[in-house]
């Protein structure tokens, strides 16, 4: 009862269709979705680096704006010297070892002021008043002149980001 193989109901093999590239298998999803948050991780680090490189020029530049429109408001000599003194010790603590510059008075804080511009108006100029008016209770300031300067030595400092701003 042998039959004849050709005689029985067989069909031929059916390959199955190519496999598409669309839709992509759910390891290729999980693969874009980590590139997609990789790249959105960057970009938010990116703006946020960007945010945080204020240059010490810039910020000092817009203090002695801030306090050239106080003292245009309210024209007071020892809030101005104050503020201005203030507001180059700060940058001079962004600028220099803080041991070189946080204790410095008199004389000595003038000089170092000079060294930046590289001419002696803090301590033989308008400059000379941030040495002793801020504690006297009626200091005698030539306020432009003052501003000019503390504006100019703002101009000379270096161009260089802030990582941490004194408060």
């Amino acid at each position: 009862m042998i039959q004849d193989p050709a005689a029985l109901p067989l069909r031929d093999i059916h390959l199955p269709a190519p496999v598409s590239w669309w839709p992509p298998a759910p390891g290729w999803w999980a693969l874009a979705g980590l590139a997609l948050a990789a790249v959105a991780l960057v970009l938010v680090l990116r703006r946020r680096r960007a945010r945080a490189r204020t240059t010490l020029r810039a910020l000092a530049r817009a203090q002695l704006q801030a306090l050239r429109r106080r003292h245009q408001v309210q024209p007071d000599p020892q809030a101005l010297v104050r503020g201005l003194s203030e507001l180059l010790r700060r940058a001079c603590l962004g600028l220099y070892p803080r041991h070189e510059c946080a204790a410095l008075t008199g004389e000595a804080w003038l000089a170092l002021l000079d060294r930046t511009l590289g001419d002696g108006r803090f301590s033989q100029g308008p400059g000379r008043v941030l040495a002793d008016a801020p504690y006297r209770p009626t200091p005698r300031v030539d306020a432009e002149a003052l501003l000019a300067l503390g504006e100019e030595w703002v101009r000379a400092l270096p161009d260089r980001p802030v990582t941490e701003v004194a408060p």
